[in-house]
């Protein structure tokens, strides 16, 4: 019972993890993924077709052009078919990993476009609206040419009243003097 209460195990509580006959290898999934990507590069590569290309020549050459017992792969070419498959069927998996993670990004960034898009969107309609505003309240201001007529009209009232008065003055003026018959 002690041994129990030491590790916390209860035998009424379902285990969490399955113990496994076999462990599998562990790894750092990043890591591997940039393995991967640099792995991918490179396969794309004019160096890549180069150096595969000149050992396939070597590979050929030598197992033609050597003596017989030199040779390791002296029928057709068995041997060499069997690297080249094996190289291959390592590639398209790395290949596909790194696509996957290419992908991966690109959807991040798909994402990030989306929302930058929608803020921008966002931010035009505001200032849309804020002009329309703008434009509405510069409709019921005041021009410069409306107050110079304005200014005008009232300046040319001032003129008339004042010819009137001086009129009625200049009338008045002429009845009320004192030695007049």
């Amino acid at each position: 019972m002690s041994d129990t209460r030491r590790t916390g195990e209860r035998l009424d509580t379902p285990r969490e993890e399955r113990r496994q006959l076999v462990r599998r290898p562990s790894y750092n999934a990043d890591s591997f993924g940039v393995f991967a990507e640099q792995f991918a590069r490179f396969m794309g590569t004019a160096t890549f077709l180069i150096y595969m290309t000149l050992f396939v020549a070597v590979w050929i050459c030598w197992n033609v052009l050597a003596p017989d017992d030199l040779r390791f792969d002296p029928f057709p070419f068995i041997f060499l078919t069997l690297m080249l498959s094996l190289q291959a069927s390592y590639a398209a998996p790395l290949i596909l990993l790194a696509q996957n993670r290419q992908e991966a990004r690109d959807r991040v960034i798909a994402e990030q476009d989306r929302q930058a898009d929608a803020r921008a969107h966002a931010d035009m309609e505001f200032l849309a609206r804020e002009v329309a505003s703008l434009r509405m309240a510069v409709g019921e201001v005041a021009t410069r040419d409306f107050l110079r007529s304005e200014l005008r009209s009232l300046l040319s009232d001032l003129d008339e009243r004042a010819d009137e008065r001086a009129q009625s003055h200049e009338d008045g003026a002429d009845g009320d003097a004192p030695g007049a018959p």
